[in-house]
């Protein structure tokens, strides 16, 4: 299983309900690629002050690499991927990926 993991930097003045929307948006790709396993969004609740201005989160679980990859080049992915990075703080600079291994 391959967990997908992206942390977000939204600018302060983001509203909850655009970041809402776009978990909604990711969450439905369920139901257009097979494979994927869950989806999860969540806010950083640390209380250690290393998080560098990344206090969102949301991860996929794929089946395996083959599923990720599909979901990557996917239209709908790509289509919310220009509309996160619309979002966040300094485009591309605002988002953080980090695959891995789950047994």
């Amino acid at each position: 299983m391959i967990r997908h993991i992206v942390a977000l930097r939204f600018p302060a003045e983001t509203p909850q309900q655009t970041k809402d929307d776009l978990y909604t948006a990711l969450a439905g790709l369920k139901s257009h690629i097979d494979g994927i396993l869950s989806f999860h969004a969540s806010r950083n609740v640390t209380v250690e002050p290393l998080s560098r201005g990344f206090d969102d989160l949301f991860w996929f679980d794929f089946q395996d690499s083959a599923v990720r990859d599909a979901y990557l080049v996917h239209p709908a992915h790509q289509a919310i991927g220009a509309r996160i990075v619309a979002e966040t703080e300094g485009g591309v600079d605002g988002v953080f990926v980090f695959d891995v291994e789950v047994p």
